[in-house]
């Protein structure tokens, strides 16, 4: 096998891997359900692991008091305790609030990510990355159309 082959045979693996097992979630919906209720961009984001343009979410550069919910379930996620500015152009967080998110590996691009999405309905919230602030190192990058904030 020569050295091109070789790199077409390992780029394969990592864009075609095999589907793994539906995780369970205590929310679920139809598709229907979902697209009902949300937008077609929030639907892309959320339920189709999409991602909102850079710099357009009011959220990223909102720094009030209070807590940021899943747009699914209204599940409790981050505080605005933990927000940052990343200067990325979407809302960062250097941590997210206990048991409100799972991860996965995203091996959709050539190099593996750390996904996270919402522990109680599954919807898709972003990435996150080890260029984050103190204490954790962590960048929570998350979409904005993901979130509904609720003030203190």
């Amino acid at each position: 096998m020569n050295r091109r082959n070789f790199t077409l045979a390992g780029l394969a693996t990592m864009i075609f891997q095999p589907a793994q097992a539906a995780e369970q979630f205590e929310v679920t919906r139809t598709e229907a359900e979902w697209k009902a209720m949300l937008s077609p961009l929030e639907y892309k984001v959320m339920r189709r692991e999409g991602t909102e343009r850079a710099g357009t979410s009011p959220l990223d550069k909102l720094y009030h008091a209070g807590l940021y919910h899943c747009r699914g379930c209204d599940l409790p996620l981050y505080s605005s305790q933990h927000k940052f500015d990343s200067g990325t152009g979407w809302p960062s967080f250097w941590k997210a609030l206990p048991d409100a998110i799972r991860t996965k590996q995203d091996r959709k691009l050539l190099v593996t990510r750390t996904e996270c999405h919402c522990r109680r309905c599954g919807s898709h919230l972003g990435h996150i990355f080890n260029d984050g602030p103190k204490p954790t190192g962590k960048r929570h990058c998350i979409n904005g159309v993901s979130l509904v904030f609720r003030a203190a």
